[in-house]
């Protein structure tokens, strides 16, 4: 097998639940097929299909990447979250994206969105195999600007350089050596215009720029089912043409040839999918049992401790829904 020359890292799968409609099955069976080697699923705001690409892949001769699409709080602007694209490098950067993933759920949601705060990422990771380490959320996982959706991409958009700027220095302190500016030609109209500054901005900086497409289904004949899964999930009709389209036909999983193609003139960001894809070394045991550890403070047994969880969260629930 030759040595791939790109290798997709955003994918959003069916379980994307929202936008998009790519089986696994399918997107391992492509990437097996263009000799791509290695493959990221990174599902919005959940990690609910990596088992089964995980197994998927492995199964395949494909080294799966697991990742995902995350929403960042706005605090200047609620409504407009930003994003971040995750991968893992190892089971630290595992645990700690399962961490970050369910401290949204649980703790800052927002329209429906499960949102990440900025400030997470500094704070120690209380999952962390080696305690003595002191390693913060960000240990273990690497981050993609996330391209137009990013507050580097907004900031270069909107003209605010010196934000762009200060942004993007932000998370290179916070993902030290693993912090990527990515850019796409994926057939939105400010790709090319997000391209040319993004590459500015990461010469500046000193910062390694990598090629990523936003795959959201397999061919481009699948556009219009995406777009009726699109309708269903916001509520909106089909056929309405003042309904918002934040798709085009473009996105979908091309191969390694159309990427070359299109990043002719910057083949450094393509190489640097490769190198990403290097670096991604997740390995799960599968098929045994696993208890958690659920430790009980001093003097309780657990099922004191269970209990009296149980009555502080019915209270809680009890006060929120009938006041």
């Amino acid at each position: 097998m030759a040595s791939p020359r790109f290798v997709h890292l955003r994918l959003h799968s069916e379980f994307s639940i929202t936008d998009g409609v790519v089986r696994i099955d399918d997107a391992v069976a492509a990437a097996v097929k263009d000799d791509m080697g290695a493959l990221a699923l990174t599902d919005l705001s959940n990690l609910f299909g990596l088992v089964r690409f995980y197994t998927a892949a492995r199964s395949a001769g494909v080294k799966p990447i697991a990742g995902a699409d995350v929403w960042v709080s706005n605090p200047q602007d609620p409504d407009q979250p930003y994003r971040l694209l995750l991968l893992v490098q190892n089971h630290s950067g595992y645990l700690n994206l399962c961490q970050l993933l369910s401290k949204a759920s649980l703790e800052n949601q927002s329209r429906g969105r499960a949102e990440v705060k900025l400030e997470w990422f500094a704070e120690p990771a209380s999952k962390a195999e080696d305690k003595a380490a002191k390693k913060t959320l960000a240990h273990g996982l690497i981050a993609l600007s996330a391209g137009r959706w990013g507050d580097v991409g907004v900031a270069l958009l909107a003209g605010q350089e010196e934000q762009a700027k200060a942004a993007a220095t932000r998370w290179g302190k916070l993902f030290p050596n693993a912090f990527f500016i990515e850019v796409q030609r994926g057939g939105h109209p400010q790709d090319e215009k997000h391209l040319q500054m993004a590459c500015h901005l990461a010469s500046e900086l000193d910062l390694p720029v990598v090629a990523t497409h936003p795959v959201q289904f397999m061919e481009k004949s699948d556009f219009t089912a995406h777009e009726a899964r699109v309708c269903i999930a916001e509520g909106e009709l089909l056929g309405n043409p003042r309904r918002q389209k934040k798709f085009n036909d473009e996105q979908y999983f091309l191969s390694q040839e159309e990427m070359e193609k299109r990043f002719a003139d910057l083949p450094v960001a393509l190489a640097n999918s490769v190198e990403i894809a290097k670096r991604c070394n997740l390995s799960l045991t599968l098929g045994q049992p696993r208890l958690p550890d659920f430790p009980t403070p001093p003097g309780i047994t657990l099922d004191e401790y269970l209990l009296a969880l149980s009555e502080v969260g019915l209270a809680r629930h009890m006060e929120r829904n009938f006041p």
